[in-house]
């Protein structure tokens, strides 16, 4: 039987640095806070509080248990190394080396929580998509990225609501507003914010002549609560309702109660048609603008540290991040991380966790100045 000594010290050696990174200690002294909350008779006297208490409590709970879990499957792996030596057995070989791969697979996984620094990484995730340049052929592409992420979200086991959808004019569609829920959601996605390209014959041309075509992503951190981040004056909003001009379907639920909200002061408007209600569908929006007023805030932030540090960033709404290149040759290929793949179909069924995981280590070693 071959020798698995290193495998397992670098096993170690991981959950050595997992205890870090998941933060045990405070996790340890955090859940036991959190399930005294949890036990008090009136916690849903206050359903908000109520929510962000459960949550949290899910959540540190379940980094204990995949600490735990892991810690245990390494024992389990060394007592059975050792099993196999002192009964000379070879035939344990074999479940020795699926139980290492297994648990050095998990690590890969947990260790992208090593690469989330932002403070909303944990949050849910208000996605925008809009097309551009390249006329049906960029809604075409819209419709096709939002494909591309609700695939995306359903492989993760994340949950995809459409807010808002307004179809293209021959094809595809003009722009969508929607949802993804899930621990890290935002912190996942803000890799694909940014302008993404699509290059191929094109569908719509009669000559069968190469196109391309833009489409971009806008990506902001959801809060249940509008007022727990930013304060929204009523006198700053126009409200609006329509109808839903939607195709319906594919992608919405045509209601008679749709609402639109200006926010005067910004200009910022979002809109919602998707809910069964004029009052629901007015709470998502009021939602969907507290994203986006946050959003705002956060670059007006960074746009004064630019000034002050005399630097001039590109704006990643403006900027071009990913070629997907379908014709002549086949390829998608991130502009930043470097990033690339030679099958696109695979991308654009959903496969898009190496290109986030690429950006956040792109990401991190940006802001760290090393490579």
């Amino acid at each position: 039987m071959r020798e698995f000594t290193d495998e397992l010290r670098v096993l170690r050696e991981r959950l050595v640095q997992a205890h870090g990174y998941l933060r045990i200690e405070q996790l340890s002294d955090r859940v036991v806070q959190l399930e005294s909350d949890a036990s008090r008779p009136d916690l849903w006297d206050d359903p908000t509080q109520a929510r962000k208490v459960t949550s949290e409590l899910s959540n540190v709970q379940d980094d204990l248990e995949i600490h735990r879990s892991l810690a245990e499957k390494i024992d389990d792996a060394e007592t059975l190394v050792e099993l196999a030596r002192e009964e000379d057995d070879d035939s344990l070989e074999g479940e020795v080396e699926e139980a290492v791969t297994s648990i050095s697979e998990r690590f890969d996984e947990l260790e992208l929580r090593s690469l989330f620094s932002g403070e909303h990484d944990d949050h849910d995730a208000v996605c925008d998509i809009n097309s551009g340049a390249g006329g049906t052929d960029a809604q075409d592409w819209a419709e096709m990225l939002l494909r591309m992420y609700s695939r995306w979200a359903s492989n993760r086991g994340l949950e995809f609501e459409i807010v808002e959808v307004t179809e293209g004019q021959e094809a595809g569609i003009s722009s969508a507003s929607f949802i993804i829920r899930g621990r890290y959601a935002f912190g996942l996605l803000q890799a694909e914010r940014g302008v993404h390209r699509l290059v191929r014959i094109s569908p719509f041309d009669a000559n069968a002549r190469r196109q391309t075509a833009f489409a971009s992503l806008r990506v902001v951190p959801f809060f249940e609560e509008a007022s727990d981040e930013v304060e929204i004056d009523d006198k700053d909003l126009r409200i609006d309702t329509y109808r839903s001009s939607g195709a319906g379907g594919q992608h919405v639920n045509v209601t008679d109660s749709a609402v639109r909200i200006t926010h005067l002061p910004t200009g910022v408007v979002v809109a919602c048609q998707n809910e069964r209600s004029q009052h629901q569908n007015k709470d998502r929006a009021m939602q969907m603008l507290a994203a986006r007023l946050v959003d705002l805030q956060r670059q007006e932030r960074m746009a004064e540290m630019d000034a002050l540090a005399g630097e001039r960033r590109d704006v990643a709404w403006g900027s071009q991040i990913r070629s997907y290149v379908l014709a002549p040759y086949q390829q998608v290929k991130d502009l930043r991380s470097g990033h690339e793949v030679g099958n696109p179909e695979a991308v654009l069924d959903g496969d898009v966790d190496d290109f986030m995981e690429a950006w956040l280590r792109w990401n991190r070693s940006q802001m760290g100045g090393t490579e």
